[in-house]
């Protein structure tokens, strides 16, 4: 499957999907969906955890990576944005977790499986979706006390294993750890999938996506573009990259950087612009990719997606303006 992938991102700009949670919200499921039959009786409410949506509402799920499959995508994210205990603690369903990935991957396979069978010209993929948690490592959530910490470097790498053996028993073909808030989570999770594969003998591609939360240019723990890619650059990676906190165009001149200084293959899925005053976002399918165009043109990425806001057209479009330019070139093969 890596050599699958590495020949295929030599040839082509792959094209990633869009937003789960942007599609989830358009099904305006009430809190007796997100229950379903199995958790009618849960003590707790669980409007929200759209991660238990591949337990209670699976064929919404298979639909979602259908249609950004439909719309072009090669690669899918499954449905485990916050599929560790530690995410899963704020419903008090710790004891899903490995359940909550088998099954989210399944779902995904499932659905990619059947559109290569379709069209085996045009393998699809399933990335196993790894979430940055709700806790940070490297800061204090109380400013009282800025040695605190919420969360250790164990908790993390605990939680990030069980997340990736559910991910692998499900069937992803790489995975994806993503909008990286704090380094040291993500290193802690990367740690993790280390540990899993030499227990196991085997190696899965990894993509690595930061996010840049504003216009100072660093991410939420304080590293510059630079800083961040020396954290991570120690793995055998299948590519780094950025996705969420920005739009298109304000991600363009850290994506400039980003890949200028890597010999890793390089993603990127942005948000639909800014949001607006209501949290929603504007930006339309055209908009987006005529600002995506640019970084084709400047040959910044090799894959190309969306995060919040964005929904299947939007992907069409990229996929489309994507199809008329040619991958970055890497000048090495460090990458994994």
């Amino acid at each position: 499957m890596k050599k699958k992938i590495d020949q295929l991102l030599t040839e082509r700009i792959l094209v990633l999907d869009g937003a789960m949670g942007t599609m989830l919200q358009r099904y305006k499921f009430t809190e007796e969906d997100f229950r379903g039959e199995r958790f009618k009786d849960y003590p707790i409410p669980l409007q929200g955890n759209n991660d238990l949506l591949s337990l209670t509402q699976p064929e919404a799920i298979k639909t979602i990576h259908a249609k950004y499959f439909e719309a072009g995508a090669d690669i899918v994210e499954t449905n485990t944005f916050s599929g560790t205990t530690i995410a899963m603690a704020d419903y008090n369903m710790e004891d899903l977790v490995t359940e909550l990935n088998v099954v989210s991957a399944k779902l995904a396979r499932e659905v990619a499986d059947e559109f290569t069978a379709k069209e085996p010209h045009k393998p699809r993929f399933v990335a196993g979706s790894i979430g940055p948690t709700n806790r940070t490592a490297s800061m204090s959530p109380d400013v009282n006390n800025p040695a605190f910490r919420a969360i250790t470097f164990q908790d993390l790498r605990l939680a990030y294993k069980q997340q990736v053996e559910g991910l692998i028993d499900g069937g992803v073909d790489l995975l994806l750890v993503e909008t990286i808030f704090d380094t040291l989570n993500a290193k802690a999770a990367l740690f993790a999938i280390d540990e899993v594969f030499a227990e196991r003998e085997m190696h899965l591609p990894i993509m690595v996506s930061g996010t840049i939360t504003d216009a100072s240019g660093r991410t939420l723990s304080g590293q510059t573009v630079e800083a961040f890619l020396i954290s991570i650059s120690h793995m055998p990676l299948l590519s780094v990259g950025f996705n969420c906190a920005l739009g298109a165009d304000q991600l363009q001149p850290y994506l400039q950087r980003l890949s200028s200084q890597t010999d890793f293959f390089t993603s990127a899925h942005p948000n639909a612009g800014l949001p607006n005053a209501f949290g929603e976002y504007d930006q339309t399918a055209a908009e987006m990719s005529d600002l995506i165009e640019s970084y084709l043109k400047d040959n910044l990425v090799n894959i190309i997606g969306g995060c919040c806001g964005t929904n299947p057209d939007h992907i069409q479009a990229i996929a489309k303006v994507a199809g008329n330019y040619t991958p970055r070139k890497i000048t090495t093969q460090t990458h994994g």
